[in-house]
């Protein structure tokens, strides 16, 4: 079966000492740690429906990268029990401000973490790998603005 195409966003700020940090939300069915993702949206560019997803189900708004980071796979779960293959479009989102309420608050737990954190708790080895690439200090110059 042909892989399901998704996008996701993957927030990412600067901590003070200047390490990456990323935002981690849960699914809402098995509480398991994911990027903030979701379907394509009619109308929008990937990256755009990546930045709205972020804003829906984790309050976070920023800077949308144009172009995927990477990919990763996954099996979704439909409501039968059964698992489709989706592939998911990943683009950075620098964050830039948090809102006070958003569309899914309250049912999905939002934690930023330390990138190392953020690569352990996800399940898929394919994001896990991607948030270490990003992590590396050769190839973050660009992804966060350090917070001030």
């Amino acid at each position: 079966m042909k892989p399901l195409q998704q996008v996701a966003a993957l927030p990412v700020r600067r901590a003070e000492d200047g390490s990456l940090e990323v935002l981690l939300v849960t699914s809402r069915e098995t509480r398991r740690w994911i990027a903030p993702k979701g379907w394509p949206m009619k109308g929008r560019k990937p990256h755009r429906a990546a930045a709205i997803e972020a804003r829906e189900e984790a309050g976070v708004t920023g800077q949308i990268s144009k172009t995927p980071a990477g990919h990763y796979t996954y099996d979704k779960r439909l409501p039968d029990g059964s698992a489709v293959p989706c592939r998911v479009a990943v683009y950075v989102l620098t964050v830039t401000g948090e809102l006070p309420s958003w569309r899914e608050q309250g049912q999905r737990d939002v934690q930023w973490v330390s990138s190392e954190a953020a690569a352990v708790l996800v399940r898929e080895p394919e994001l896990a790998a991607l948030i270490r690439d990003l992590a590396h200090p050769a190839d973050v110059a660009d992804v966060a603005a350090p917070r001030g």
